[in-house]
């Protein structure tokens, strides 16, 4: 596949969609197929070095490997990604309203098709979204199921967003399930959104250790999105490194989400005990450990038991008892008194993530 030349058709081809100034509400049946004419012409100086014959004449199996492969194109960049996304977004508005006519030939309206069979899967690998086949005959729409249970993630397919934390996202098999995928770049968007989901869960536990694997996570993204064309030259090694920090990341989240089994204190409680250990680090100072375990168990037990009123967050009277009650408990444990502000605003944030999450 020419890289360097994608990417002088996928430049040439922003340039068009960005000076287009059609409405975004059609007005009538003329203007939306000039647009979908427009947003197919875009689409067709994307994929212009891409090889859709398979998917048009070839057997089942290659059609699905050619929609694959489409979709691995199309993640090939984050710049890809949303300009081809936002396009046929674009198609398929102003393509709603010329449907029922017969204004396109067989041929077009295949086209039309195989570029939304293409944004389902894009949209369900990265966003976890059902794949939007409303506009897509039932041939089509199989298809793009199928392509990507060919790819061994179906257990990716059959999720919607309230499911999606059914994936076992630390278990051995299913891991090398996914590193055994050949689309390096499809790879990389499956581990990227499972981290995410993952991740998401985990903060609603604990905030402080979700919001640490959160940034950590974005920093491995950034750096796989911002890598410069002069990079390409090594793209092979780039996949690979970024494959690879994502996997141990996701190591890494496992340990510490049953890091609280070592400390001898239950999920819930190691929540605590991290934001007493995170604000230490942040003033520098050192603080006893195991009487850090025990006075994170005490500031639950605090917690627990103004959480007995519904309305506990909403009423500054408890706020303050509570406020005044983790201040006599930090003293009571000798917690430098500097910090007394930051555990409350802490503990605090802690607490109402809990009864939004419980």
């Amino acid at each position: 596949m020419d890289y360097i030349g994608i990417k002088k058709n996928l430049n040439h081809a922003l340039g068009l969609f960005n000076g287009q100034t059609a409405a975004d509400d059609f007005e009538d049946l003329d203007k939306a197929v000039i647009i979908v004419k427009d947003q197919l012409d875009l689409l067709r100086q994307f994929f212009y070095h891409f090889d859709t014959t398979d998917y048009f004449t070839g057997s089942p199996v290659e059609q699905l490997r050619c929609l694959n492969l489409a979709s691995e194109l199309v993640l090939q960049t984050e710049k890809s990604e949303k300009f081809f996304v936002d396009v046929t977004k674009k198609l398929k508005a102003a393509y709603n309203l010329t449907c029922g006519s017969e204004i396109f030939t067989a041929n077009e309206t295949d086209e039309i098709h195989f570029y939304f069979a293409i944004k389902s899967i894009v949209v369900k690998l990265t966003k976890g979204e059902a794949p939007d086949t409303a506009q897509m005959n039932a041939k089509v729409s199989k298809m793009v199921e199928e392509a990507i249970i060919s790819e061994g993630v179906e257990e990716i397919f059959k999720l919607d967003d309230n499911k999606a934390n059914a994936i076992d996202l630390f278990n051995d098999k299913f891991l090398e399930k996914i590193n055994n995928l050949e689309l390096p770049n499809t790879k990389i968007k499956i581990l990227e959104r499972l981290l995410k989901q993952t991740i998401s869960d985990f903060k609603k536990v604990n905030k402080v250790k979700g919001i640490e694997f959160s940034d950590r996570l974005q920093s491995i993204v950034n750096r796989y999105n911002e890598r410069s064309e002069l990079d390409i030259l090594d793209y092979d090694g780039i996949q690979t490194e970024t494959t690879e920090q994502l996997l141990n990341l996701i190591l890494k989240l496992h340990t510490e989400m049953a890091s609280f089994k070592d400390l001898g204190i239950d999920y819930e409680e190691k929540a605590f005990y991290d934001i007493l250990y995170s604000i230490s680090k942040q003033y520098g100072f050192d603080y006893d450990k195991e009487k850090m375990r025990d006075l994170a168990r005490e500031i639950k037990i605090i917690v627990d038991d103004t959480a007995r009123f519904p309305d506990w967050n909403d009423r500054e009277d408890i706020k303050a008892q509570l406020k005044m009650e983790i201040i006599v408990k930090l003293h009571e444990f000798g917690y430098p008194p500097i910090t007394q502000d930051d555990v409350y605003r802490n503990v605090l944030e802690q607490a109402e993530n809990f009864k939004k999450n419980r």
